[in-house]
């Protein structure tokens, strides 16, 4: 559903070429989502079969051919229901961290508080970067939406450090207590 409503949302704004359209999720929808896509082109044919993109032929003298893809009505009326129901969904968001947190007891303590501490270093440069890049956006007058996605990762960051801050001051006491029986 996602790489639809990506591919659906970027030929919405006007048609593409594949390769534009890739280098439009690499270059801007990767920079502001966690969304990482392989390859289009499969996506894109089904699409095509069900009626939601369509696609002609381009060719530039003597370059070979390209095709140009663009949203059909049908696609857009999909287009316009993927984005109304992903804006309710609320799924549990997937972090790395809970599975680490599940397997903890199965290496030794010291090892968990060290890579906790290392992550917290990582989160604090990720919190200096989307401070940055919030900063760099308002600059340059970048469109509100996605200034928007920035400040709710800035958001979800600081909720992380949050946490993993309580963490380790809880099993540093842990660990104390442990040390002292």
């Amino acid at each position: 559903m996602t790489q639809e409503l990506v591919l659906l949302g970027l030929l919405e704004e006007g048609p593409k070429h594949g390769y534009e359209i890739k280098r439009l999720i690499t270059k801007i929808i990767e920079t502001f989502t966690s969304i990482k896509t392989k390859s289009i082109y499969y996506s894109l044919r089904q699409m095509e079969k069900e009626g939601l993109v369509a696609k002609r032929v381009s060719r530039a003298g003597r370059r070979p051919e390209k095709y140009i893809y663009h949203i059909t009505k049908k696609g857009s009326g999909k287009f316009q229901e993927l984005l109304r129901r992903s804006f309710l969904i609320l799924e549990r968001p997937f972090l790395n961290i809970d599975l680490c947190l599940y397997f903890s007891p199965r290496i030794k303590p010291r090892m968990v508080l060290a890579r906790l501490r290392t992550r917290l270093r990582g989160l604090g440069g990720v919190k200096i970067w989307l401070e940055n890049m919030g900063k760099s956006l308002k600059e340059k007058n970048t469109p509100h939406h996605l200034q928007t996605i920035i400040q709710h990762n800035l958001e979800l960051t600081k909720a992380e450090i949050k946490f993993t801050s309580q963490l380790i001051r809880t099993l540093t006491k842990k660990e104390a207590a442990a040390k002292a029986e």
